[in-house]
């Protein structure tokens, strides 16, 4: 029993009562999930989102951000203009009682927005309590209102300033508190130009831009086509089976239902769900009801054209959603979302609206456009036929391995660990360099599986192909997920699945190559966490029996120059005019490959905990990485070349973000 301690003293005095915006500074996680990057952007929409709402609402045309070269950002809507009148409950200006009270906005029923994207209500509030400093500028009938706060407190009264050429609208400038937010307080303007484009397709008819004081650069988004324009994007780059889109917008009671959708020559499924513009990744009732009515309507149309014959059966929800592209967007008055992330639409009647229309309008699109449809009918039955060969393939593979009796890959060197946490698989390039890898691993806690030269590229292969592959089969054997069907990341050996390429241009092949592979068939493991890429050294500088490594040219040229720094120090002679190995009096040797390494070496460099540079594998944007997979990976030679010459110059090896 545990020691009781004297609970004399215990009183009121001890219970902490925050009051006002105390308790976002306390908890601040609570509020926007993170204090890190992700937080610090999080500000940016909670307060784009009430300027978005606007435009839903049909009251705003723009919605304008400035990136501020104090490091501040601006955003600027010509919506109604937050109301300045005074509040009945609070007292005060409405438009202080939305920026300093908890649960004040216009989105719980009161008549302010009959949709809208923002929950709980506590976006403007949050954003004023974790910043140092936050300055809000309404017009309201061409006359312009100002208020100031330094961590969510007013330090300038609300004030009427006069007369200005605007007729309504908001600007809220803040500056994220460095004391909250200790990893960065910087604003990444890729992040603002994601968000601002994506919600230029969802909001039909809105214009969304963003200048950046710190670099001039100013980018600017209109959709007139919505979602349908989003479906083309999502296809560049794709074979598509008919250039027309699918495009449907209906109201059924009290929500607006809208979708589109065109199918590709692709073998993966790409939709996009959102309720209310908040992007859902985790789906919820609109997809499943979206599904369902595909799977049903593209079945009648099959069997009542002959197209699937008597006895076969009827497609899968799988086999139809192969090279499907989708973009659904579910407009609600009360949206139940699954937690503050809103990562899940909860609402049951959705379900019912979705497939209602889908039932009905997809249904006409079909018998309007047989040319696709049958396009769209004769890619779900390959894919059918191809699944059944895929199941007979891994069923062979399966039944082979229980005959010799082993459930691992003959040429697998497993570690002695049997905990998923402690233990990580090596992923080698070549023979040779397996060798050494073996030879020099801690072969507790290292598996090593060797590769023998590239590997499928599964970005256009179904999985029957996969099936017939040596090392792919391997690779699925080793991580103990199953794949396709089977699939269940639960069951994964190796929390840390390591890729170890050589350092050229065969060996970043050959890992893209794998890194397709993860992205499009166990994506799970990847936003897991669990993938890496190894970072071997590019050099090694000797001096006598004292080696450095160095793992690029930049890190070279700063370790020679800061050896010649030294030695002029200490008043050793230098000749200016001999190269930098010999001013600096070592001698350097470059890497061709990782076979080039003994065991010691490759252990000493790559393999090391204490030592070893990993890049861990990202996916931050799965809209971008598919479009990035799709350029590297897909038949469009242009398309690649191009993507190649633009980002070139921005290649990097820290934390790879795909």
């Amino acid at each position: 029993m545990a020691k009781q301690k004297d609970d004399s003293s215990y009183d009121g005095s001890q219970i902490q009562v925050l009051e006002g915006l105390e308790p976002v500074r306390k908890r601040p996680g609570m509020y926007i999930g993170s204090t890190g990057y992700d937080g610090v952007h999080h500000l940016i929409k909670e307060i784009a989102d009430n300027s978005i709402d606007e435009a839903i609402a049909g009251f705003a045309s723009r919605v304008d951000v400035k990136i501020l070269e104090d490091g501040g950002i601006t955003i600027i809507d010509d919506g109604r203009g937050i109301p300045v009148d005074k509040h009945p409950k609070t007292g005060l200006s409405t438009l202080e009682t939305v920026l300093t009270v908890l649960h004040a906005g216009g989105k719980f029923g009161g008549g302010g927005y009959k949709v809208s994207s923002g929950l709980h209500g506590v976006g403007s509030s949050v954003v004023n309590a974790l910043s140092t400093k936050l300055v809000a500028e309404v017009v309201q009938k061409g006359e312009l209102y100002h208020i100031e706060f330094e961590r969510g407190v007013s330090t300038m009264p609300l004030k009427k300033l006069g007369k200005t050429d605007r007729a309504t609208g908001t600007t809220i400038t803040f500056y994220p508190d460095p004391t909250i937010f200790k990893e960065t307080v910087e604003f990444d303007l890729k992040w603002v130009v994601s968000y601002l484009r994506h919600q230029a397709y969802l909001t039909k008819g809105v214009y969304t831009a963003v200048y950046d004081e710190r670099t001039k650069e100013r980018q600017a988004f209109y959709f007139e086509g919505g979602i349908k324009s989003y479906v083309k994007n999502l296809n560049i780059g794709k074979e598509v089976l008919g250039d027309d889109i699918f495009y449907v917008e209906r109201q059924v009671e009290d929500s607006m239902i809208e979708v589109a959708v065109q199918y590709n020559d692709s073998y993966t499924e790409t939709v996009r769900p959102f309720a209310n513009n908040v992007l859902t990744p985790d789906g919820g009732t609109h997809l499943v009801g979206f599904r369902a009515a595909m799977t049903r309507v593209i079945n009648d149309y099959a069997r009542k054209n002959s197209l699937l014959k008597e006895k076969e059966d009827n497609l899968s929800g799988d086999d139809i959603r192969e090279g499907l592209t989708a973009v659904i967007l579910v407009k609600l008055p009360d949206p139940q979302f699954e937690g503050q992330t809103k990562n899940k639409l909860g609402n049951p009647e959705v379900r019912r609206y979705v497939e209602q229309v889908m039932n009905e309008y997809f249904a006409y699109y079909l018998e309007e456009n047989p040319d696709i449809a049958k396009k769209v009918v004769g890619k779900a039955l390959l894919a059918a036929r191809a699944r059944k060969a895929a199941r007979a393939a891994r069923d062979n593979v399966l039944r082979k391995g229980a005959l010799d009796g082993m459930g691992l890959p003959g040429k697998l060197w497993d570690c002695s660990s049997k905990s998923p946490s402690d233990s990580e698989i090596y992923i080698v390039e070549g023979n040779s360099a397996a060798g050494s890898a073996k030879e020099g691993r801690d072969s507790k806690t290292q598996a090593i599986l060797p590769l023998r030269g590239k590997v499928l590229n599964t970005e256009r292969a179904r999985l029957d192909k996969m099936f017939a592959n040596k090392e792919i089969v391997a690779m699925i054997q080793a991580f103990g997920v199953g794949i396709g069907d089977t699939f269940d990341v639960n069951g994964l050996r190796y929390h840390k699945i390591i890729i170890m390429t050589d350092a050229d241009v065969d060996g970043s092949h050959i890992a893209t190559l794998l890194l397709t592979f993860f992205y499009r068939y166990m994506k799970e493991v990847v936003e897991g966490g669990y993938v890496y890429l190894a970072k071997p050294p590019l050099f090694s500088i000797n001096k006598g029996q004292k080696k450095q490594y160095v793992y690029d040219e930049p890190s070279l040229d700063e370790a020679l120059d800061a050896m010649v720094t030294d030695r002029k120090a200490r008043g050793v002679a230098v000749d200016e005019n001999d190269d930098r190995t010999k001013q600096a009096g070592v001698t350097v040797s470059r890497f061709k490959g990782l076979g080039e390494m003994d065991a010691e070496q490759l252990w000493e460099t790559t393999m090391n905990p204490e030592n070893r540079v990993l890049i861990k594998v990202n996916v931050d944007d799965a809209e971008r990485a598919d479009a990035i997979f799709t350029k590297l990976m897909g038949e469009d030679v242009v398309l690649r070349k191009n993507f190649i010459q633009s980002e070139a110059k921005n290649a990097k090896l820290e934390e790879l973000d795909i």
